[in-house]
């Protein structure tokens, strides 16, 4: 079998058996991918690692286009991406089919009720961890309070509030830094 129908089937594979996303599918893809295939080194693998968690998207697709594309270039890349995807495709289809068909059911809908309320309880968790770890000074909170009233209370794109924060924090840094710089110079003389 070629090198590109084991790339897909590896990450179907991969994609298809570990449930849970991100930590969860790192023993699996070390045994696949570094042990039994040899494609990647370890350290290949906990640095593709590192990076998939700078970058958007989901960790392991990330692993998966970067593999592929490490070992058959651009089409690799896409192949092992779509091994990596199919299995959840193929699920969330079969679910979605499954669910219209009881949606009707008192059952269900409450059960789906139940769901979201979780959902919303773990969205505000993450939100909170990240919250403690983003909000270090007064001038983030001041951010926060001000993206938080936008988004809210505005219909103003989320995608410019994003870019107004981005280039707001660059802002702040650099006069942080400016201002350190000037500290530093006048004390030295």
């Amino acid at each position: 079998m070629s090198e590109i129908w084991q790339l897909y089937f590896s990450f179907f594979r991969i994609g298809g058996l570990t449930f849970g996303g991100g930590l969860t599918m790192l023993p699996m893809l070390k045994y696949e991918l570094v042990e039994k295939k040899k494609w990647i080194s370890e350290d290949d693998l906990l640095d593709c690692y590192a990076i998939g968690q700078c970058t958007p998207g989901i960790i392991a697709v990330n692993t998966a286009t970067y593999v592929g594309y490490k070992r058959k270039g651009i089409w690799g890349g896409i192949v092992a991406t779509l091994g990596m995807i199919s299995p959840s495709l193929i699920i969330i289809t079969i679910l979605a089919m499954s669910l219209q068909n009881f949606m009707d059911n008192q059952y269900v809908a409450h059960a789906l009720m139940g769901v979201r309320s979780v959902v919303c309880a773990l969205m505000f968790g993450t939100v909170l961890s990240l919250a403690k770890k983003s909000l270090v000074s007064i001038a983030t909170i001041i951010v926060f309070l001000i993206v938080l009233a936008l988004a809210v209370f505005t219909t103003i794109p989320t995608i410019v509030i994003v870019v107004f924060s981005a280039v707001t924090g660059i802002v702040l840094q650099s006069v942080a830094a400016c201002i350190k710089k000037t500290k530093q110079g006048g004390d030295k003389e």
